[in-house]
């Protein structure tokens, strides 16, 4: 007997049948599924609560609902469901993320209600590879960042997260859940960075990882140091790290009016296999 499509909170006992809606593509779905993969489907140590869209039963979709909202293997149909939710709920995340297409109809329905933003970025190519670049020298001297070195990395994190966002990640709660955060990538060993008497000159962290693939965030090079090629021998030196103890594919999202970062990573490597959209609040 057919039955009609539902939506609701996953409960800890689906955790498989979440897994395999994520392992469908486990480029484009790396920072949900590293989310669930360290919490599982607790809402308490996830960090939010994950909605599936069912269709005749089966667990279809899926909307990670924390500080992002995520649509996740995601057609109109469950879209259109997961805004309804979203909307009744009302607005609890700071961005929406995801794959363009579902991420725009999302935003469509939740515009009306949720908006305005304070920035929509409608096109972030998403970038991968899962081999190191041949024509470009990894920098021996990028490195993993020490524990004790949290004092030298983190005005390096705030600058990079001010110039890419918009704003501090200092403001709210003075940069609590930051620090933890960029604690948290330098405690596991995903935070790498290029130090000169002090001071950061280069840095990147693997900011979700996987047995499948992993997603590489926050390259940053200090302006009196651009254009001297540093990100090309950074992020060969990080994908080193990357291809070699983490998992075999890596991947990152750009936004499409940085051309110059876009080209960097096309000489380092990756190549543009699908395209993200943000909506930022």
């Amino acid at each position: 007997m057919l039955t009609q499509p539902t939506t609701r909170v996953l409960e800890p006992r689906e955790l498989d049948a979440a897994r395999a809606v994520l392992d469908r593509d486990p480029v484009t779905n790396a920072f949900v599924a590293a989310r669930v993969r360290a919490a599982g489907l607790d809402p308490w140590r996830l960090g939010g609560e994950m909605w599936g869209w069912y269709a005749d039963g089966r667990l279809e979709s899926l909307c990670y609902a924390g500080a992002n909202l995520v649509p996740v293997e995601a057609g109109p149909e469950a879209v259109h469901a997961f805004a309804d939710r979203a909307r009744r709920s009302g607005r609890r995340c700071s961005s929406i993320v995801g794959p363009a297409d579902s991420t725009a109809l999302l935003w469509s329905l939740l515009e009306p209600s949720w908006g305005p933003a304070r920035e929509v970025r409608r096109r972030q190519p998403l970038m991968v590879t899962s081999a190191l670049p041949s024509g470009v020298r990894p920098d021996p001297l990028v490195r993993r960042v020490r524990k004790d070195e949290m004092d030298v990395i983190m005005p390096a994190c705030v600058s990079m997260f001010t110039e890419e966002v918009g704003v501090s990640p200092l403001a709210g709660d003075g940069g609590l859940l930051y620090q933890a955060r960029v604690a948290e990538l330098v405690g596991s060993g995903r935070a790498f960075a290029r130090i000169e008497n002090g001071r950061v000159v280069f840095k990147a962290e693997i900011g979700a990882a996987t047995a499948l693939a992993c997603q590489i965030q926050g390259v940053w090079v200090d302006p009196e140091y651009r254009g001297r090629g540093l990100s090309e021998t950074g992020m060969a030196a990080v994908l080193r790290y990357a291809l070699a103890d983490v998992a075999p594919v890596a991947s990152l999202y750009v936004n499409d009016f940085n051309a110059a970062a876009r080209a960097a990573y096309r000489r380092v490597g990756f190549r543009e296999t699908g395209t993200f959209m943000s909506v930022l609040f």
